[in-house]
């Protein structure tokens, strides 16, 4: 896969756009390491990096305010369809999530977001297993002590 154009699907909202604006610093058959600008800027969140864990089903990305001090780590449970033909990836974001604070406190949240996606039957069974079993994964390797063998497919590029 060289340099595919990505695009962010949503459930809930139900929404795919293109992410014209990230920079690909890297692309390999593991991973896509990319740098961005907050498409909705918020009051804090500025811009960051996120690396794409291709075969993990997950997505790591470093937050920052707008001075570049570091807002937190930010993990999404996500699944990957892509599209030959177009060298198009769309990351769809399976709804639970990963916050890590600069202080090392993780929180997990939007899980209820998966009930009502399944409730509304915008997403299955099948798939709700899915974003479980990649998050129990995740949470396990942070709380092995390994999430730095994550951060650092982001920290060669600051």
């Amino acid at each position: 896969m060289t340099n595919p154009v990505l695009y962010r699907r949503r459930i809930i909202p139900d929404e795919c756009i293109q992410l014209k604006d990230d920079v690909i610093l890297e692309c390999n058959e593991d991973r896509i390491v990319t740098s961005w600008n907050a498409i909705r800027p918020k009051k804090d969140l500025h811009h960051g990096y996120s690396c794409y864990f291709l075969k993990e089903g997950f997505k790591v990305s470093k937050f920052y305010y707008e001075d570049g001090r570091l807002l937190y780590w930010y993990c999404d449970i996500v699944d990957y369809d892509y599209i030959t033909s177009d060298n198009k990836l769309i990351v769809t974001d399976l709804l639970a999530d990963v916050i890590i604070y600069p202080d090392g406190f993780v929180k997990v949240v939007d899980l209820d977001e998966l009930v009502t996606a399944l409730n509304s039957r915008s997403i299955s069974l099948d798939t709700l297993k899915s974003s479980l079993n990649k998050l129990d994964k995740l949470l396990n390797l942070i709380y092995a002590g390994k999430f730095d063998t994550l951060k650092k497919e982001i920290e060669k590029f600051e």
